[in-house]
């Protein structure tokens, strides 16, 4: 099982400021299998190659599909070529108007982040993850980030995990992992959805979704 972790939003609680988010979410692409996987692969590649790179000789080639920067059409695109079995999607959205004033604090932040995390992991039904489950997300923390969430992840989902079943999580670049960029995507329709009421490219795919909630609603 390869469980692809992306976020849409800020944890910024200074909401007299425009670009701060009133919604938080994190969201799961969990693929059972290598079929699913290579499908992802198959569709960035393609929708980058005949949608987003085109004709584009001498200018500047476009190495990932974004959420925020891809046009609904090319959204469609992308998800018409994808393979309809073997994965889901799992998400939760934060409410950050009623979290508490002590989990606003700067230092608590990654704390509320790496709870939501497991939250939400908590959430696959991981009796059947076959010999391994690899978690991979964008590579934006610190080093110091990445021990503290790796640690807490570990610690929480043992108990959930079968006998001899390893949990190996990475951080990549998402411009080098098609699943990251897949569920950028489908986390930034989330978002829309719940921060502006633009549920278009989430219609798409809803149906994909196997676990959604809204935390703190």
């Amino acid at each position: 099982m390869i469980i692809f972790l992306d976020e849409s939003g800020d944890l910024g609680f200074d909401f007299s400021k425009s670009k701060t988010s009133r919604k938080f979410v994190i969201t799961l692409l969990v693929c059972n299998g290598k079929e699913a996987t290579d499908s992802f692969r198959k569709a960035a590649r393609r929708t980058l190659k005949n949608k987003l790179n085109r004709k584009k000789k001498g200018s500047r080639v476009v190495q990932e599909l974004k959420g925020a920067k891809t046009s609904l059409d090319i959204k469609k695109y992308f998800y018409r070529h994808l393979i309809k079995k073997n994965w889901q999607i799992y998400t939760i959205i934060l409410n950050k108007e009623r979290v508490f004033e002590d989990l606003r604090k700067p230092k608590v932040k990654k704390k509320l982040y790496n709870f939501l995390a497991r939250f939400i992991l908590e959430k696959i039904d991981l009796r059947n993850a076959g010999t391994a489950v690899t978690l991979i997300l964008d590579l934006s923390k610190n080093k110091e980030e990445v021990r503290d969430f790796n640690s807490y992840v570990e610690n929480q989902l043992e108990a959930l995990l079968p006998l001899n079943v390893p949990l190996n999580i990475y951080h990549e670049h998402s411009y080098k992992n098609s699943g990251l960029q897949a569920v950028d995507l489908f986390c930034w329709g989330i978002f829309r959805k719940y921060e502006h009421e633009d549920s278009e490219w989430y219609n798409v795919y809803r149906s994909a979704i196997a676990y959604e909630t809204e935390y703190l609603r």
